[in-house]
C-alpha cells in the first residue's frame, strides 16, 4: 500500500516539476533619437547575439562565429542585410533609407548603429517604424521601440500582429 501511494504521489509531482522548465524570452530594443548636433536621426538596436547568429546561419547557410576570433570576415554585411530588411522607416508617410554605421558586442548583445542623415526635425510631422526582427523565427518575439524627439518620449512594444509604431508631432 505504501508503495502504491509513493508511486501515485510521484506521478502527480513529475508533471508539476516538468512545467517549471526555463522559458527563453525573445526581445530586441531599438532607441530612436534626434541628434541636433549632427542633424540626423540615430537608431541603436540591441539584439541577442545567439538568436541573430542562429537565424543568419540558417538563413544564409553560413557559419558566422560572431564574437569569436574565427568570425566570418563579412559578418557585418549579413547583419546589415538582415537588419535593413526587417527595420523599415517612414517620415511623413514616405519610405526613408538609412545607413548601417556598424556593430559592436556588449556581453550577449549586439548593438547595431543606424542613421538617417540630413534631417530637419522641425519639418517632420510623423515618424513610423516597422520592426519585424525575428518574427519569422520566434512567435513570442517582442521588439521594443523607444522614440525621443523634441522633448517627446514614446515607447512601443511591437509584436508580429502589430509591428508598427507611429510618432506624431
Amino acid at each position: 500500500m505504501k508503495n502504491t501511494i509513493k508511486i501515485s504521489v510521484l506521478f502527480l509531482i513529475i508533471p508539476l516539476l516538468l512545467s517549471f522548465t526555463a522559458h527563453k524570452f525573445y526581445l530586441s530594443v531599438t532607441e530612436i533619437n534626434y541628434s541636433e548636433k549632427d542633424k540626423s536621426i540615430q537608431l541603436l538596436s540591441r539584439i541577442f547575439i545567439d538568436d541573430l547568429e542562429e537565424l543568419l546561419n540558417d538563413r544564409y547557410e553560413i557559419d558566422l562565429n560572431l564574437t569569436s576570433s574565427n568570425e566570418l570576415e563579412n559578418a557585418e554585411d549579413y547583419i546589415e542585410r538582415y537588419v535593413k530588411s526587417k527595420i523599415l522607416l517612414k517620415i511623413d508617410g514616405k519610405d526613408v533609407s538609412y545607413n548601417f554605421l556598424g556593430k559592436e558586442y556588449d556581453n550577449d548583445v549586439i548593438k547595431c548603429y543606424l542613421e538617417i542623415e540630413d534631417i530637419d526635425i522641425n519639418s517632420i510631422e510623423t515618424i513610423e517604424i516597422e520592426n519585424q526582427l525575428f518574427f519569422e523565427t520566434f512567435e513570442e518575439q517582442q521588439n521594443i521601440v523607444h522614440f525621443k524627439f523634441k522633448r517627446k518620449k514614446k515607447s512601443f512594444i511591437l509584436i508580429k500582429e502589430n509591428d508598427k509604431g507611429l510618432l506624431n508631432f
